[in-house]
């Protein structure tokens, strides 16, 4: 990470500028899951972690998040606090839940 002070609103210095990731609000389905609070939060999260998915920023890789994951799954005692969810790409939110899926059937993942 780089330790380069901004003010630009994309969060990335002068010299990793060309790095920024326009995001676009996904388009919301509307599924009924968690209404206007969980969008407003969702839209928070998605604000902090800047567009970006977390799991393939901790790998270097740049990639548009599309969704808001709980980093400890609500089955396992998750919350929906901020500190527990984060800012995912559809490829790693996959992985992520079949992972968990495998878990919860008693397999190791």
């Amino acid at each position: 990470m780089c330790a380069g002070k901004t003010t630009h609103k994309h969060g990335y210095c002068d010299k990793h500028a060309d790095q920024a990731v326009a995001w676009k609000k996904p388009a919301h389905k509307r599924s009924g899951r968690g209404g206007r609070p969980w969008r407003r939060k969702r839209e928070r999260i998605l604000q902090r972690d800047k567009g970006l998915c977390q799991p393939c920023l901790r790998k270097g890789i740049y990639t548009p998040a599309e969704e808001v994951d709980h980093i400890d799954n609500k089955a396992s005692g998750g919350t929906d606090e901020d500190d527990n969810l984060e800012s995912t790409c559809k490829s790693c939110h996959k992985v992520k839940t079949q992972k968990e899926a495998l878990r919860g059937r008693g397999a190791d993942a």
